[in-house]
């Protein structure tokens, strides 16, 4: 009976996982139809997608508070709650302004699950081996819905309609609401962390502020530039703040050594050179290679499919290898991966740019699969063991963030979308931001992984 309720709890707690995750990836291949029936230029599909993870990064700030002074289980269930119904609005939505609202919405609905569903884990499970087999399973969870994603969601917007990828989220956020009660007890912890606005407002604007400027298409140079700088000045201030604070959220600390500047460096550029590109392939294979949107899903297996099988060579390589010489070879075939897309994009033949197009997208897939979990196990390793939490949710922040700011600059590059060559600008700048990867790992990580994880246990 007990380990029928230990799975039950993993498994609900794990379909919270794949719900977060697959309103990224399943959207990105409806965005084609999204923008013909609403009406979306490059910007606003840009939006579609900035406007979920900026939300998502900002309310985190907050919901790790708030489940501590709460309740983590009543912190899931409100998120849960505002999820299901933001996704109603995501699918009703008529104008790019009552999408947008809808996404910001559900962002935030996101990352309240996420925090209280993460520490709900802690609480069903207090053994440390149950709970690190919890952590695995949902682990798996979390790669079948970026490798799955693009294609569910390719055959629910082709057979029934994009609204259908958020009203598919509605029974499954009402069988959370159902169950997780049940299965879990609530635990909150008054002496938590605190709650701190101005940071959040801060980061929140500053972002806002400097991807608009990114993004805008109307408007005078002048005022795109002084939209951007304000969003710097923020970001700077942002960070003095946090930098001053007795007890941050976000402490900038973890990033002041040369290492932890390369992991930094390192997490941004996968953004750019995948999870970026991840989301104007869908436009790219309509234009070049003239696929549906159902086929256009089962395209992006190539690119999505290494995330789920990938990752353990990944952790075989960093031990036999090292940090270094692994995200080397990782960023490496992200940059040859891109550059093939380029190849793709500028070439006249459609079986010679069909043959590019796939092996771009295979390449990326590995070599974004090889660096892609072992970047939060490098930041875990460099930091202190006193940091470890710190580490963790600052990189988790710098993933968001920098695929919010990645899906604006390769927006900011890209013309129209329907012509295959005026993608090439954009896979050559995430082809560029990889090989500066390649750069910060040579020059700033060390060469073993074996000291470090000796040094962190």
């Amino acid at each position: 009976m007990a380990e029928r309720r230990s799975v039950l709890t993993t498994l609900a707690l794990g379909l919270s996982t794949f719900l977060i995750l697959f309103d990224v990836t399943a959207v990105v291949v409806a965005m084609p139809a999204i923008a013909k029936d609403v009406g979306l230029d490059i910007a606003g599909l840009a939006w579609v997608i900035d406007a979920y993870s900026l939300a998502f990064a900002a309310a985190l700030l907050a919901s790790g508070a708030l489940a501590d002074r709460f309740g983590r289980r009543r912190c899931m269930l409100a998120g849960n709650a505002v999820f299901l119904v933001a996704s109603v609005a995501c699918g009703m939505a008529l104008s790019e302004q009552m999408l947008l609202a809808a996404r910001v919405v559900q962002g935030i609905g996101a990352a309240f699950m996420a925090t209280g569903g993460t520490a709900l884990v802690a609480i069903a499970f207090p053994n440390v081996a149950e709970r690190s087999r919890a952590f695995g399973v949902l682990g798996v969870i979390a790669g079948v819905a970026m490798a799955l994603g693009p294609t569910l969601g390719g055959f629910l917007a082709s057979w029934l309609g994009w609204r259908w990828i958020f009203f598919a989220n509605v029974p499954f956020c009402l069988a959370l609401a159902l169950v997780v009660p049940r299965l879990v007890a609530e635990a909150n912890d008054r002496e938590g962390r605190r709650l701190d606005p101005i940071g959040i407002a801060l980061l929140t604007m500053s972002l806002g502020l400097a991807i608009d400027a990114l993004l805008r298409r109307d408007g005078s140079f002048a005022l795109r530039a002084s939209c951007l700088i304000a969003g710097m000045a923020l970001a700077f201030v942002f960070l003095w703040q946090q930098w001053r604070s007795p007890r941050p959220v976000l402490d900038p600390r973890v990033f002041a050594t040369l290492a932890m500047a390369g992991v930094a460096t390192l997490l941004t550029a996968i953004q750019f050179g995948y999870w970026a590109v991840l989301v104007y392939l869908p436009f790219f294979l309509s234009a070049a290679l003239h696929l549906s949107m159902d086929m256009a899903g089962v395209a992006l297996l190539v690119a999505t499919l290494p995330m789920l099988l990938v990752p353990l060579v990944g952790g075989r390589l960093a031990t036999r290898w090292g940090w270094r010489r692994l995200f080397i070879t990782a960023f490496g075939l992200v940059a040859i991966g891109d550059v093939s897309l380029v190849i793709a994009a500028l070439s006249d033949g459609p079986g010679f740019r069909l043959a590019a197009a796939i092996a771009g997208m295979a390449i990326i897939g590995v070599g974004a699969a090889l660096a892609n979990p072992q970047l939060s196990g490098v930041a875990l390793a460099l930091a202190p063991p006193t940091q470890a939490g710190m580490a963790s949710a600052v990189t988790f922040v710098v993933r968001q963030v920098g695929f919010a700011l990645s899906i604006a600059v390769l927006g900011l590059t890209l013309g129209a979308v329907d012509a295959s060559a005026t993608f090439a600008q954009p896979f050559a700048l995430a082809a560029l931001v990889a090989l500066l990867g390649v750069v910060a790992a040579s020059v700033l990580l060390p060469a073993k992984s074996d000291a470090l994880l000796g040094r962190h246990n």
